[in-house]
């Protein structure tokens, strides 16, 4: 099958992500790809719970006292919002409608820079209070889960960038299409590791 040919609505495949063997192919090494981060992402959780609180004597800091739920709440509305919107996208490519795709893709990205630039943010905040990387075990295993997450998000937002751009000439086409299909499960992925992080860090941090 021609990866670069011309479709209409009614010629375009049901599900082009997976129309040829090469994307199946693809799919299934992506799978394994998440498969590896779930195991990163629970071993940085573990860590973070077993070292969540501790710290030198005179240390001073406690989840409690630190963290800031209503950022943090902010934070989550621009991930999980930019989650919906990829939904709207993928949506529109599975409709060969190449223009609106882009545009709930660039909402996407958009959504995903702004949680970004709030993360940078809050870790500047906690550096100011004196909670830095290497003042306990502590901060160490907060800012090891939770920049690896930010790595992440800005991992996906080069990613869907270079789409965007790369693409904005060439169209929808069964090359892309996974591409582009690949990127929102990966999106997807990091917005649940992300609730999870917002449950176990930020939310029982501060209930207790």
């Amino acid at each position: 099958m021609d990866l670069n040919k011309k479709f209409t609505p009614e010629t375009w495949p049901e599900h082009p992500e997976r129309a040829t063997l090469e994307a199946k192919n693809k799919f299934v090494g992506f799978w394994l790809f998440l498969g590896g981060e779930t195991i990163l992402f629970a071993t940085l959780f573990a860590t973070y719970v077993a070292l969540k609180n501790s710290g030198p004597s005179g240390f001073g800091f406690s989840t409690q006292g630190l963290y800031e739920l209503p950022l943090v709440f902010v934070m989550t509305m621009l991930l999980l919002t930019s989650s919906l919107t990829s939904v709207f996208a993928m949506y529109h490519l599975r409709n060969y409608n190449f223009k609106k795709m882009q545009l709930w893709l660039a909402v996407t990205a958009f959504l995903g820079l702004g949680f970004l630039m709030l993360e940078v943010y809050e870790f500047s905040h906690y550096v100011g209070l004196g909670f830095t990387f290497g003042n306990s075990a502590f901060s160490s295993a907060f800012y090891t889960l939770v920049g690896t997450h930010g790595f992440h998000v800005a991992v996906g937002l080069v990613w869907i960038t270079l789409l965007i751009f790369r693409n904005a000439k060439r169209g929808l086409n069964l090359y892309n299409a996974t591409k582009y299909y690949t990127f929102s499960l990966y999106w997807h992925f990091i917005d649940v590791v992300w609730v999870f992080i917002f449950t176990v860090v930020y939310l029982m941090g501060v209930v207790g």
